[in-house]
């Protein structure tokens, strides 16, 4: 008899995705039909049009076919010439050879003069290990290789936030974890609250349930909140206070909208703090910000406040994967080093890059705008990331996921409802993207309103 799904672990039939869940297949086979559909579902940048980097994209080419380089002197302007030269020089053996688990020393070496560059400012000077920063597959195989770290037995359990980006509770549930949800704070910007951080905790207690880990997203997936200094700093208070790891996702640190805001990393706080017995995972990746090179699958880790016993064991899990892909690993290099001012191609590479986040401001503004007009709608100020969490009133009955569908099948905008990724008992939301394109934007809008003013 073949395998049988009755065969399988009850982890993996018990882990859902909603992500990619019913709602993106259903709108695939409708595709497939002949419906025209707008993906608003997922945060793939050049799916939705974005274009890759000229600069990214030409060094990376002369780094997989060194032979480019010698075609002619005006095919790679001279810095990228230099740059793929650099690369393939410290990668010995090519882009098709394993590299050491941690990842290429050269690339791990320019991760943290990056960190030590982005950190470094109101009076902190921050430092940065090399030994401590892992290359992976996207942030998500850090995420993940953090939790199976962290998850040793049954009743640990890792704080997430409510809503959180699906990774997190699939991940848990893959790994015999516990989930322990703490609300975000919709009514000031989905800000986190210690009164309901230390309810989660102490609820999951008298469950039996031993919290290991908080987990944050700055900027918010799926919110687009941007946490403030001082709720990072009453982040890191709490997990001493509870001696529990903080897990920080940073991948969306160039999306920032809000006028007047700028990233703050749990690192430049920690150590403003003079922080050093809450250990701190944090992540990074190609995927997001301006890069928007999801496919290639790059990005790192960054451990801290963790003795050499623990970074051997992450070494050691790292290695049995080998190593992460080269092509990634040398996209993270090239996020982590751009063009500098003077180098000719740095011209180029400043207007696509300031193209792309003007761009993706002027979509965040009129997205919010967009709903914020419709009745039954409310969403919060979209001040970073890529995506907008509006919440919907909907009729008696009626779930998140039965409007979703049904917008879905109405008019071929794809979105994913709130109970995919948590939401308060009451309250009905959906995430939806700030990719598309500006006249799809005013044609999802459209189509919202128009929707919601006649489904019952």
């Amino acid at each position: 008899m073949p395998l049988q799904k009755s065969d399988l672990s009850d982890a993996v039939i018990n882990t859902y995705y909603a992500v990619r869940g019913p709602i993106v297949a259903r709108a695939q086979q409708l595709e497939q039909a002949g419906k025209e559909i707008i993906y608003c579902n997922i945060g793939n940048p050049q799916a939705l049009k974005q274009k890759p980097l000229t600069y990214v994209r030409n060094t990376l080419a002369a780094c997989e076919q060194p032979g480019l380089l010698n075609i002619s002197d005006n095919f790679f302007m001279e810095d990228i010439k230099e740059k793929a030269r650099h690369i393939l020089e410290q990668s010995k053996h090519g882009l098709g050879a394993y590299s050491e688990s941690k990842g290429i020393r050269f690339v791990r070496n320019a991760i943290s003069d990056f960190i030590k560059s982005r950190d470094s400012f109101d009076g902190v000077e921050q430092t940065a290990d090399p030994e401590h920063i892992y290359l992976t597959d996207g942030a998500s195989k850090g995420v993940q290789a953090a939790l199976t770290l962290l998850i040793a037995e049954k009743n640990d359990g890792i704080l997430i936030p409510i809503p959180q980006y699906p990774l997190y509770s699939a991940t848990i549930t893959l790994y015999n974890g516990q989930q322990i949800g703490y609300y975000l704070d919709e009514e000031t910007g989905w800000s986190l609250d210690e009164r309901m951080l230390e309810d989660a905790i102490q609820e999951a207690l008298a469950k039996g349930i031993r919290a290991r880990a908080i987990v944050v997203i700055n900027p918010g997936n799926p919110t687009g909140g941007v946490l403030t200094e001082d709720n990072i700093r009453m982040v890191i208070r709490f997990a001493k206070r509870h001696n529990i790891t903080i897990l920080a996702d940073e991948v969306y640190q160039e999306n920032i909208y809000k006028p007047g805001a700028r990233f703050i990393s749990f690192a430049h706080v920690m150590t403003s703090m003079r922080e050093q017995e809450v250990s701190l995972f944090s992540f990074h990746s190609v995927s997001k910000g301006f890069f928007g090179e999801c496919g290639h699958r790059g990005g790192y880790m960054e451990v801290r406040n963790l003795p050499c016993e623990v970074i051997d064991q992450i070494t050691k899990l790292q290695s049995i994967s080998l190593c992460a892909n080269l092509p990634g690993q040398i996209l993270t290099y090239l996020m982590v080093s751009p063009p500098k001012p003077g180098d000719p191609s740095f011209q180029q590479f400043a207007n696509e890059r300031n193209a792309i986040l003007t761009e993706l401001a002027k979509r965040a503004k009129m997205l919010q705008e967009g709903l914020n007009s419709i009745p039954g709608y409310r969403c919060q100020p979209i001040d970073g990331a890529m995506y907008a969490f509006p919440s919907i009133t909907l009729p008696p009955g009626k779930s998140d996921d039965d409007y979703c569908m049904a917008l879905l099948e109405q008019t071929g905008v794809c979105v994913v409802a709130g109970s995919g990724f948590g939401q308060k008992p009451g309250t009905a939301h959906f995430r939806t993207t700030i990719l598309p394109p500006t006249e799809q934007i005013e044609r999802v809008v459209d189509a919202l309103e128009k929707f919601h003013r006649t489904w019952k």
